[in-house]
This record gives structure tokens, sequence and C-alpha cells, in this order.
């Protein structure tokens, strides 16, 4: 078992593969030095910090391990090689991940060698559960498949808004799915689960908004399937994507990073103070992030709580809220909360349990409806005021009835219905509504937003879209629908779509 301070050290250079560079001979090396190789004493105090977590590389070299050892067992075979970057001044050791290798099926490792990959954060091997989870970006995926690579560059904003809103998004779910007779299902690979979908969907936030990552003054991450019961998720994500300023005396992010819950509304019930933290004077010129994040959790089918399996999904969503640069302007909210116990999972308890028919009414319709109502009527609004409505989507029927009820048409609340194409993924499930629509609104058009967490409450949202919407937009390519409609998506059987959602 490796110690704690080895798992820092590991963590901290790893998890964003850092690096450094000789300002003197311009030699670099994996791993952080206080000094060159080549120039020896005169290159103190000249090394530069360099980082690969952004970049592309080229896998070299590969072989195909069969059986794999003690730790690595679960992940069954796989391919392991050398990845180049910065045109082979740095060689890493690395594994590929996201292939599922069936038992007898043939590899031909020469199809892999000299294509460009992109470094992935993900679990570096499994543990017992009274370990700290170990974390990775040494895994690798193929630029040409279903994730791409894209460029993070950092642009000065040029426009400061009146009022805060959203100044970028993004998503992330995986490449694998289970299909149901009426919905898709996303399904996350071995090494995925919270963690890494989070810090995924903040890395595209990151490449949409071009905010420069170190102006990020507060994060709060929402999730009901923490890995951790006493850890929190978002002191990961920021490490990882370098939030705040980074004192690297201590090896620090100076950000204040907290981990919400409110079941599905654990993303939805912080916008109002993300928003409320940068409108504030003193904190105009930061920004806050916002992570729905969730494996949503079932029992297996024919165990209590087994019909939750029908639809539970997985994926996270990011948005980063500011004054500069606004896509998408909070008009208003409304809140609403009671002790209504439709849902919940006891400590210690794996899968979560309902209260079966009372999930529906009085739970989940008598707060979204009360919710987006009272909203209405606070703002003066009439359902043909609304472009767009997105309520929280657990299953296909829910959303449907509920915009119904509220006086929405089909081509107002279909574009945000997303449970058919990931399943619920809980604290994102709206979110991902939203990002969907913010991906084809245009300027100022009005989307109103409805979550719902069990418990039971929602948040309702108005924003509105801005000009600077479809400019931002064009800066990301992994949008809801490339996830939802791409060629490279691999579909899985049941048994091991439950394989997978245990993970490592």
């Amino acid at each position: 078992m490796s110690s704690e301070p080895i798992e820092r050290r590991v963590s901290y250079i790893c998890d964003r593969l850092r690096g450094s560079r000789c300002s003197v001979c311009g030699k670099e090396y994996f791993r952080k030095k206080d000094y060159c190789g080549n120039c020896g004493r005169r290159s103190f105090g000249l090394m530069q910090d360099i980082d690969f977590f952004f970049e592309k590389g080229e896998l070299e070299v590969c072989t195909l391990v069969n059986e794999p050892t003690n730790k690595f067992t679960k992940l069954g075979t796989f391919v392991y090689g050398i990845v180049s970057f910065h045109n082979g001044k740095v060689r890493v050791p690395g594994r590929l991940t996201d292939r599922l290798i069936r038992e007898g099926e043939q590899i031909d490792l020469s199809k892999f060698e000299g294509r460009t990959v992109v470094p992935r954060f993900r679990r570096r091997h499994a543990v017992d559960t009274s370990e700290i989870i170990p974390t990775i970006s040494l895994a690798f995926t193929f630029t040409d498949e279903y994730y791409p690579h894209q460029k993070y560059t950092i642009t000065e904003p040029k426009k400061e808004y009146e009022k805060p809103g959203i100044v970028g998004y993004g998503a992330y779910t995986s490449r694998f799915r289970y299909k149901e007779p009426n919905m898709e299902r996303a399904v996350p690979f071995l090494d995925e689960d919270s963690i890494t979908a989070a810090v995924e969907a903040g890395k595209m936030a990151l490449i949409q908004s071009g905010i420069d990552h170190s102006r990020v003054s507060k994060v709060y991450v929402g999730s009901e399937s923490n890995p951790y019961a006493v850890k929190p998720i978002a002191s990961k994500v920021s490490q990882v994507l370098k939030l705040g300023q980074e004192d690297k005396t201590d090896g620090v992010q100076c950000v204040d990073a907290i981990d919400t819950e409110f079941a599905c509304k654990a993303a939805t019930s912080v916008f109002k103070d993300a928003a409320s933290l940068v409108y504030y004077p003193e904190n105009k010129d930061a920004y806050a992030m916002v992570i729905g994040t969730d494996n949503s959790q079932a029992a297996p089918r024919g165990e209590p709580g087994g019909e939750l399996d029908f639809f539970v999904g997985y994926g996270a969503c990011c948005f980063l809220f500011g004054m500069h640069d606004v896509i998408a302007e909070i008009e208003g909210w409304y809140s609403c909360t009671s002790d209504t116990p439709d849902f919940w999972r006891r400590d210690r308890e794996p899968y979560p349990s309902h209260g079966g028919r009372f999930t529906g009414d009085p739970a989940y319709f008598k707060h979204v409806a009360k919710a987006a109502t009272k909203l209405m009527e606070k703002m003066r609004l009439k359902p043909s005021d609304i472009n767009y409505f997105v309520s929280h989507q657990p299953n296909i029927n829910f959303p449907t009835k509920v915009a119904k009820q509220l006086g929405f048409k089909e081509d107002q609340y279909l574009p945000g219905l997303q449970v058919a194409k990931f399943g619920n993924t809980y604290s994102g499930a709206s979110p991902f509504g939203l990002a969907a629509t913010l991906d084809i609104a245009k300027p100022n058009e009005r989307i109103v937003v409805a979550s719902y967490g069990s418990g039971a409450g929602s948040d309702a949202y108005s924003f509105i879209a801005t000009n600077q919407l479809p400019e931002k937009r064009e800066r990301q390519k992994f949008t809801i629908r490339y996830q939802a409609e791409n060629p490279f998506l691999e579909y899985v059987d049941y048994n091991t779509y439950r394989k997978l959602k245990t993970g490592l």
C-alpha cells in the first residue's frame, strides 16, 4: 500500500502532468527539477514550470498487458505505452484508457502507434475502501475518436455586464452506453467516477470561457455519489485544474472549495450563491465555478431499489459565473423546500431507496411546478415569454408532464430533454438540459430552468442569452450533441454495464 506522502507527491505531479524546462538550454523534464542535468549549477533559479494537461502527445510505441497483477487486475487486458510531448523532448509512460478488450480479441498494436493522444484524468488502480483513491493523468485516449484535443487559450475580458451570469459551461460523459428500449444511458469506464467527470466538465468550461483559471475564487461541487463519506471532491478538482492562485512554496491552491449536497439539485442550489459572490464589488474581477457530477447509483435489478436501474446515467456539467463576457445573464430565481422523503440513501448503504408512487406526487411535481410558477409570477412572465424550459429529468415522462402542466409546448421543452440520451445524471440532470439549450439558443432568448432535489426542493432560474454566446460556443467541440451522436460510442451488455458502474 502506498504511503500518504508518496501518494501526495504522485498526485501533485501526475494529476496535472507537471514538468520543468531549463531556460538556459531548453531541456525538458517530466517532473519538478531545481536544476538541469545538462547545465548543472548554472540553471539554479532558471528552471521554468511546464505542464501537459491541455496538450496532445504521440503514442510512440505500445504493448499489450494481458495479465495485470495486484491493484491493476480489475482493469483486465489493457494497452500500455510511451507517449512523447513537444516533438520528443519529453517521454512518459502511460495507459491507453476507454478501451474494452474482450477475451480472445485480436489487437493490432501497429495501428495505435504514431497516433495523437490526449491526457485523461482517471483513477490509477483499485484500492480498498479504507484507502485514498489514487488518481493520475498518465492515461490517454486517441484524439481522432470520442474525445478531441482542444486548446485552452486564456483571453482578456472585453465587456463588463450589469448583471452576473454564466460566462462559460462544459459537460462530460463517457463514450460507453447501455441501451434500453426507449432510452440510452451513459456508463463510466472502469477508471471513472464522479471526481474524474467533474474535472473533465471543469476543463471543458475553462476551454470555452477562455478565462484565466487563477481567477476562479470559489468552487462548488454538487454530488450524491462522492466516493468518500468524509473528504471533499472540490479539493481534488481545484488542484487538478489549478483554480485560484497557486502557492508553489506549499503546493496549495488559494481558492475556496466546497462540496454541496441536496440530491439532484446539489449544483443548481448554489447558482444564486455563485452569482451573488461575483456581483459583490470586491470580487467583480473573479469567477465562481459550479459543477454537478454523479455516477448515479442504483441497486441491480431484482433487488430492493432496483427499479432505479432502468434510468441511472453518468456525467458532469460545469458552469462558470462572472461579470465579464457573460453569455447568459441571470434575470431572477425562486426556490422552495419541504421535508418530503421521496428518495434517500442512509449512511453506509451502497444504493438509494425511494418512496414509490410518492416520488412523482407530491414530491417532484409539487416542487418543480411551484418553483417555476412562483418565478414566472415574480417576473410577470407567461409561458409564451419563454423560449426554452428545462426541468429535472429523472425519466422521460416527468419533465414532459410538468412542462405541459405549466403551459409549455414541445418546441420549448424538447431541446433540453436529454435523459433519453444519457440517463438520469442526478446532480447533472437539469444542468445537462441547460447546457444543451445554451448550445442552440440565440441572443436575447429566455431560458427557464427548474431543478429538483429529493428531500425535497426545487430551484427555478431565468436566464437571458447575450450576444457573446455564439462566439464562445465556437470554442467548444465537445458539445452535448457531439457526445450524444458520436460515431465512436460503444454499447455494452447488462453484465458489462454493472461491472463498469462498480469501477475500480
